[in-house]
């Protein structure tokens, strides 16, 4: 199984990029991952929150394949604590699953469309945090994930 990174916004600031980096090749040594920073839309100053989210969505579902398995974040979703995640990565590991996509959305958050293409929606915290910090939030509980699934000692509860 795949998993891949997906975030709409800037390339990650340095001070972020050295922990996204870190965490992302520690993931690597359980499953292939990958991050793809997906670029707003270029007229995007000109667009509507609303207008925004939908150009987003376009670009993001054209991106996806139909066998592709999408993990929303949004604070909407299910809170999952470190073992469950686990849990669920292993599940879809389990399931021949090829590519699982966690995409973190735009500034605005996402369109309805996303939402009704995801097949999870996950939320981190009730709490609101800035996109660079979603990312390194992101990659380190999934690292933390596989360490719980391989039983190493990352992970103390």
């Amino acid at each position: 199984m795949k998993i891949q990174l997906w975030s709409i916004g800037k390339q990650h600031e340095q001070y972020i990029n050295t922990g996204v980096e870190d965490f992302t090749n520690r993931i690597n040594k359980y499953f292939s991952a990958e991050w793809k920073i997906i670029a707003p839309p270029k007229n995007a100053a000109a667009l509507n929150d609303k207008l925004m989210k939908k150009a987003e969505a376009a670009t993001i579902l054209s991106l996806l394949h139909k066998d592709d398995f999408l993990v929303l974040l949004d604070e909407r979703g299910k809170q999952l604590n470190s073992v469950q995640l686990a849990t669920f990565i292993q599940q879809q590991a389990n399931s021949s699953i090829k590519n699982l996509v966690f995409l973190i959305g735009g500034a605005f958050g996402v369109d309805e469309d996303l939402f009704n293409r995801a097949n999870k929606v996950w939320s981190l915290s009730q709490l609101v945090f800035p996109h660079m910090l979603v990312r390194l939030i992101l990659a380190e509980q999934l690292y933390r994930a596989c360490t719980i699934l391989r039983n190493e000692k990352y992970h103390h509860s």
